[in-house]
């Protein structure tokens, strides 16, 4: 806001003080989360969306939007991941992905969130 980079004619602005409070806000606002192309904030807060499902704090949607083949190679290392069981099957059916809209909105519309017993509970520490 101070910087007046606020989009002024909006008609739904909230300001906070600092990048978790904003990310908690568009968490608790969201019915799901969209990856587009983007840059590391991009990466950053989509992935933080999709840890937030794993563990459990919310049980919305997480999709790549992928219409240009851009992510393939991310979609391909979190497969990776699951062969080289750095992520559970389970945990990575949390990441839907699709190539044009009405496959978006299909996968998001159709997503049932998957109840994956925690590896270890708080107690267990």
């Amino acid at each position: 806001m101070a910087k007046g980079v606020s989009h002024e004619s909006v008609s739904d602005l909230r300001v906070v003080s600092t990048m978790h409070e904003r990310k908690a806000m568009m968490a608790d606002l969201a019915d799901g989360f969209v990856m587009m192309v983007g840059g590391y904030g991009t990466l950053e807060e989509f992935f933080e969306a999709v840890t937030w499902a794993q563990l459990g704090l919310h049980d919305k949607p997480c999709a790549i939007f992928d219409p240009s083949g851009f992510y393939r190679p991310l979609l391909e290392l979190l497969d990776k991941m699951v062969v080289d069981q750095l992520v559970r099957q389970e945990h990575r059916a949390i990441v839907l992905s699709a190539t044009t809209p009405s496959a978006l909105l299909h996968a998001l519309i159709n997503w049932q969130p998957t109840s994956v017993e925690k590896w270890i509970d708080r107690q267990e520490l």
